[in-house]
């Protein structure tokens, strides 16, 4: 077999090891069969063409072709032309396909089944990625760079898998990887004849070990370089506080208790909390035991989404701490509010892994095992290095606040710092949400006033029903669908809710958890994936963060919202209709193990929290996936800063440069400067001239006009200066000086040699070898036993070597 047909071989096997990745999230695994016949089949044909040999582009394009054939023949086949042919049938077919499996990803929960859809995108995938990688390794010859696709690859599965992707498949992913880089090796050395390992043995085959059969030493430094790396890798990652899985992912700052702070951060929970409410079949997430003669208002809250882009409502980023033995005061609550301490033990399911803590608002003291932090914005607890809600016993107190209508419509204005955090909209939230928010609490006078106006036009007079089915959103472009069409779920209510309220000038945000759920027969209370919920919070100087329920027949109405309670103003003018007096409310929870449209709510019900896909279950919602989104994203993000990388850096060498003063060192630093400058423009760098001749050069090949040469001769004298002068004068104008040189090198370049020089500059090249340099004596220092040697190679290494230019 040939080098370059054993490194295709190997480009596949990359990629397929990347592939495994994907494995543990879609069951049966029979399509990475498909997958690798099909990329053996592209690869193949790769080998051929290199063998006629074509041209690199038309190499890529070939493969292209026979892998678009190939998908034809598998996914549409009946619809192409002559079974092979991608007419407008079989384009047509691959858009529902792709359509179904981009809804069945966000329908199913992990391993979700193999269906059409979910199959075409996983083979297409590994087939984009496998074409990409050998173009890169094989046709270009190039392996090194072959690893970003092969990282996309793995990424895409360890941000879809709710554990990550597992360190048995980062190792698989790894071992691929390495593998292509030894076989690119290989065969460049190849081209150079015999490898030479040292004294020869005198046996056939005896050039690739020394004399006494040892490995080479380039050979054994190569795999101490590769195991350090791979031991980096794996032992970095686990160090560092996990990420989880779940409704939110957490980013401990610390080292465990004690640690000191950190930051969190979240995901989308949308699709999940949908996915939770759709579940076929109900399942006790958490029971708890409470002192509380009243349960309607025992919600367990998991976070506060308090941040809105238009695209989003998320948690903003918080600092955690450690926990403290008592948790500070609830914002905004005062004293003259009344107030009960309940007490609540609390027992979550082995199978509910998430890594926030369930808790009442507001809590007064957490007792709890583990690594827990917390975070005093939201107060909230989270799990830190992969610390999560498995099967935990914990025990609260906390505060049930009865505010009354009249404390809440006296509550004075909240302070302006506040106000400015929780009532930012996007400008692309669209104007019919404000105008719909000021005609539905027209005649309303204070804060309070308006909210309960909002919280009827929702759950009572607005003419909105319940549907689960409606697919996931929290955008602007969700919000004006969701007021036009009226039907959602309580993403869709609190979302909606919330953002009409900060358009008012009212701090909104809104909480994601569980309702009281149901009372059992041993005293106990068991909430279910059907109590999951999602619920408006307002804020009121005195009272603090104040729940209100918009969702209609879910959830339990707070008492303090109700007719009659508050200051609500009858306006003969306004056009919305008087809400008529809701149902009376039994004391207790609903004992309905579900919340179906059309039931009524009583004292709990369901709604929208974000809940750990479950194996085995399969939801049937129309919600989107967001992960195709991201996944597209993040990887065009990676590109846009992949490619702006030699053009920022070569912006901050430069300024670095020609600040370096009028000294000899100033201006050696505006020579080097002026010769990238050059290189930049396709003018390379010759070492071996003297600074005169190197000007001359450069005005020659550059077309340099009059100015711009002499401000180069005048660079040079200045150089010479430096260089031999006994006591070299300080040089002035340095700066304009090779401005003026970049300005005329400008103007006489083509349009694409300037984009060339702007976007792509070629002296960006140092900072690779300047990153080479480093890595590379950083790995002598630990790979090699003498620390003098070390030391002598690492400075050798850090030193510019002529043949580089």
């Amino acid at each position: 077999m040939s080098g370059r047909a054993r490194l295709a071989l190997c480009a596949a096997v990359a990629t397929l090891c990347a592939a495994c990745a994907l494995l543990p999230l879609v069951d049966p695994f029979v399509w990475m069969v498909q997958a690798a016949i099909l990329l053996g089949v592209v690869t193949g044909a790769g080998a051929l063409t290199r063998r006629v040999p074509l041209a690199r582009p038309l190499t890529i394009g070939t493969q292209a072709l026979v892998a678009v054939l190939l998908l034809t023949v598998f996914f549409a086949h009946d619809q192409a032309i002559l079974g092979l042919l991608p007419g407008p049938d079989a384009i047509a077919e691959f858009g529902q396909l792709v359509h179904a499996g981009v809804k069945d990803v966000g329908r199913y929960a992990i391993p979700a089944p193999v269906t059409p859809g979910i199959r075409l995108l996983l083979v297409s995938g590994v087939l984009v990625i496998g074409l990409v990688v050998d173009a890169l390794a094989v046709t270009y010859r190039s392996a090194a760079p072959a690893g970003l696709p092969l990282l996309a690859l793995y990424s895409v599965a360890a941000g879809l898998s709710q554990g990550g992707a597992g360190w048995l498949w980062f190792l698989v992913a790894a071992a691929g990887y390495l593998l292509l880089l030894l076989a690119e090796g290989r065969d460049r050395l190849s081209q150079w004849g015999r490898v030479f390992g040292g004294t020869g043995t005198g046996r056939p085959g005896g050039s690739g070990s020394g004399a006494d059969g040892a490995v080479p030493a380039p050979v054994r430094t190569g795999r101490r370089i590769g195991a350090l790396a791979l031991g980096i890798a794996l032992v970095v990652p686990a160090a560092l506080p996990s990420l989880g899985g779940g409704l939110i992912g957490a980013r401990g700052g610390g080292t465990g208790p004690g640690g000191g702070g950190g930051t969190i951060s979240a995901v989308n929970p949308l699709v999940s909390l949908q996915n939770s409410l759709n579940q076929p079949a109900d399942k006790e997430v958490l029971n708890y035991r409470t002192t509380a003669s009243d349960t309607r208002d025992m919600y367990l809250r998991i976070v506060a989404l308090d941040q809105f882009d238009g695209t989003a409502w998320k948690p903003s980023e918080r600092t955690v701490t450690d926990v403290p033995d008592r948790l500070p005061g609830a914002p905004g609550l005062s004293g003259k509010v009344a107030t009960t301490s309940v007490n609540t033990s609390v027992s979550t399911a082995d199978w509910y892994a998430q890594n926030w803590l369930p808790l009442p608002y507001p809590a007064s003291k957490v007792d709890i095992s583990g690594r827990w932090r917390f975070e005093p914005r939201g107060r909230t607890l989270v799990g830190d290095r992969g610390q999560t809600t498995r099967g935990v016993q914990y025990q609260v107190e906390s505060l049930q606040v009865r505010p009354t209508a009249k404390q809440l419509a006296a509550a004075p204005p909240p302070p302006p710092r506040l106000v400015r955090e929780y009532t930012k909209v996007p400008e692309s939230l669209p104007g019919e949400v404000r105008t719909t928010a000021r005609k539905v609490t027209r005649g309303a006078r204070t804060p309070y006033d308006k909210a309960v106006k909002l919280q009827d036009y929702f759950a009572l007079n607005g003419g909105f029903t319940y549907n689960t089915q409606v697919s996931a959103g929290s955008g602007s472009e969700a919000i004006a669908r969701f007021l036009e069409q009226k039907e959602g779920f309580c993403v869709h209510f609190s979302f909606s809710m919330a953002a009409m309220a900060r358009t008012l000038r009212i701090p909104a945000r809104v909480a994601v958890g569980f309702t009281p759920g149901t009372p059992q027969s041993d005293g106990t209370t068991s909430v279910s994936l059907k109590d999951a919920h999602a619920w408006p919070e307002l804020y009121f100087e005195g009272i603090g963060w104040t729940r209100f329920e918009p969702t209609p027949s879910r959830g339990n109405t707070p008492d303090y919202t109700l007719p009659g309670q508050g200051s609500v103003p009858v306006d003969p003018g306004d056009a919305e209709p008087a809400p008529a007096p809701p149902a009376a409310e039994p004391d207790t929870p609903s004992t309905a193990p579900s919340c179906a449209p059309g039931e009524q709510r009583q004292g709990s019900g369901t709604a929208c929290a974000a809940m750990p896909a479950r194996p085995g279950d399969r939801p049937s919602d129309d919600g989107s996936s967001p992960w195709p989104a991201l996944a597209i994203g993040l990887g065009a993000l990676l590109v846009l800063l992949l490619l702006a990388l030699p053009l920022l850096w070569r912006l901050r060498i430069r300024s670095r440069r020609l600040a370096g003063g009028d000294g000899p060192a100033g201006t050696l630093a505006a020579w080097q400067e002026l010769l990238d400058t050059g290189w930049d423009f396709g003018i390379l760098p010759d070492d071996s001239l003297t600074p005169r001749k190197a000007a001359a050069r450069l005005v020659r090949i550059g077309e340099l006009p009059p100015d711009a040469a002499d401000a180069a001769h005048r660079m040079a004298a200045a150089v010479e200066q430096a260089l031999y002068a006994p006591q070299p004068r300080p040089a002035s104008g340095l700066a304009t000086d090779v401005q003026q040189v970049r300005t005329g090198l400008h103007a006489a370049a083509t349009r694409t040699l300037r984009l060339r020089a702007r976007l792509a500059p070629r002296s960006a090249i140092r900072l690779v070898w300047a990153c080479s340099a480093r890595w590379t004596g950083l790995v002598l220092r630990c790979t090699t036993s003498g620390p003098a040697t070390a030391a002598r190679r690492a400075a050798a290494a850090l030193r510019p070597g002529r043949q580089r230019a």
